[in-house]
């Protein structure tokens, strides 16, 4: 397999929200992006800022991984904070995560970032891929919603 990284930016959106979509919408998450317009604004909002940060993994010229955050400032130092991450449901399970987080390191890395933050539900697969891949869970810390 062929597969190069790079950095994303607002040229690839088509291809992003086609990759985001077809992961999304299906088990175990069920999102409904079936309003164009809301999708496009979530998807400008993760690519389109100053300090927005996107990468993506591709197989020859098929992206099939997706990594859309933005740079954060903290007191402990600068860090990726993830939004969203995902790969191609075909790719799964094949070791492609594995590659792209390793690839998403090293570029954090070089860009002299101290660490990458992410969110995610601790019933869903990617919950056991995060902890395979090294990430630890902040058993002090919770995430709040209030629907208005």
């Amino acid at each position: 397999m062929r597969y190069y990284f790079k950095r994303l930016d607002e040229s690839e959106i088509a291809m992003i929200k086609e990759l985001f979509v077809s992961v999304f919408t299906k088990e175990p998450w069920n999102d409904d992006w079936s309003d164009e317009n809301q999708l496009q604004l979530y998807i400008q909002d993760l690519v389109g800022q100053s300090n927005s940060l996107t990468f993506g993994l591709y197989e020859e010229n098929e992206l099939i991984a997706i990594s859309m955050g933005h740079i954060r400032h903290w007191y402990s130092g600068t860090e990726y904070y993830i939004n969203e991450l995902c790969v191609s449901t075909s790719k799964q399970g094949k070791g492609v995560g594995t590659l792209f987080l390793d690839e998403i390191e090293k570029a954090c890395k070089g860009l002299g970032l101290v660490h990458i933050f992410l969110l995610t539900e601790n019933n869903v697969p990617a919950y056991e891929f995060y902890k395979k891949q090294r990430f630890h869970e902040l058993k002090n810390n919770v995430a709040f919603v209030k629907e208005l």
